[in-house]
């Protein structure tokens, strides 16, 4: 049952004592000396329990099939982990009913999983091996390295990835914070759409395609009949059901497959989302992808809020806020980001 209550997100913020949480099997930690992960530390997070409002207590979660649960995909990496620790922080600090939040970690990375019970112990998680060869004949080169790491495309695979049982997940990016309860974007109403994402009809479409791709109708035409629009693919609900019915993935694929032979856009694992969904959208508030704040690709300069409300903070673009914060050259909102930081720094 969804929630359909507002209320202001300080509401949600509540530390209490917490139930026993689900733990499902691990992955076997590596035994070696070291690893890239030794340089991370991070503070153990607050103890968070569901509202009085949330669904009776009599109710036990018995697993990752419980129709009560939210859930929520997000990659890990050595790269972002300061970035998906401080999100997962967010999420649970805003949301009324943490307890119900279960977190699907797209890792290719298994000794993230315990840093990850370590920094939050009574999380509802679980994590999912991405084996980077299954993209790494697909991926082609990009304006920006970080656009063509493997894992970006872990997100066309969540259909097969996740349990068959789980129907519906929230995907988001690892460079984000949520301010609002995310029950309210869980809730969305996708009617007979596939994903739902914000969508930006004055952004100009045309520059994520080549002059190439719009001169060659056996690819432009793909848009014929639809009215495509800009989406951010770091903040989408999906619908896993109809994703699987309708096999999206190979479609997706597909197009990967002509961007290696004709080149006909430049920027990673947006374009074939685009292709695939623009025009065929459930459009979501703006107020769920405030995006942008990380500047653009090269630069990664400061921006400001769009107009309007906001539920969700995302530092897309080249700046991340960690970064800026501890080279002491912060843009004035990566103020908004620091609260949500855990990583313990050495000195």
């Amino acid at each position: 049952m969804f929630l359909s209550k507002s209320f202001p997100p300080a509401e949600a913020i509540r530390s209490s004592h917490l139930h026993a949480y689900l733990r499902l099997p691990s992955y076997q930690v590596s035994s070696s000396t070291y690893s890239p992960l030794d340089r991370f530390s991070f503070r153990k997070a607050s103890e968070f329990g569901n509202a009085d409002k949330c669904r009776s207590t009599d109710h036990k979660i018995t697993g990752v099939c419980d129709p009560s649960l939210v859930h929520v995909a997000i990659t890990l990496d050595v790269e972002y982990l300061r970035g998906s620790i401080a999100a997962v922080h967010s999420i649970l600090q805003h949301s009324l009913c943490p307890e119900n939040v279960f977190f699907h970690f797209l890792v290719s990375d298994t000794d993230l999983e315990t840093l990850v019970r370590s920094t939050f112990p009574q999380l509802k998680f679980k994590a999912y091996y991405f084996d980077p060869a299954i993209v790494r004949n697909l991926i082609s080169s990009s304006v920006r390295q970080a656009l063509e790491q493997p894992l970006n495309y872990a997100r066309n695979y969540l259909a097969d990835l996740l349990e068959p049982c789980v129907r519906r997940v929230i995907y988001l990016d690892s460079d984000l914070v949520v301010v609002d309860d995310i029950a309210k974007l869980w809730s969305t109403n996708l009617g007979s759409r596939t994903i739902g994402a914000p969508e930006y009809c004055h952004a100009n479409f045309t520059k994520y395609f080549t002059s190439g791709f719009w001169s060659a109708e056996r690819f432009s035409g793909t848009f014929k009949g639809r009215k495509p629009c800009y989406f951010n693919t770091g903040v989408m609900v999906i619908d896993l059901v109809k994703w699987r019915r309708v096999g999206y993935t190979k479609r997706i694929e597909r197009w990967m497959e002509i961007q290696k032979t004709d080149r006909i856009y430049e920027l990673g694992s947006l374009p074939p989302f685009l292709l695939v969904f623009a025009g065929r959208v459930a459009p979501i508030e703006h107020r769920w992808n405030q995006h942008g704040l990380g500047g653009d690709n090269v630069r990664g300069s400061c921006r400001g809020l769009h107009p309007g409300p906001v539920s969700l903070l995302h530092w897309s673009g080249s700046g991340k806020p960690w970064d800026r914060l501890d080279s002491r050259r912060p843009c004035p909102l990566d103020a908004l980001w620091a609260p949500y930081d855990l990583y313990r720094h050495s000195h």
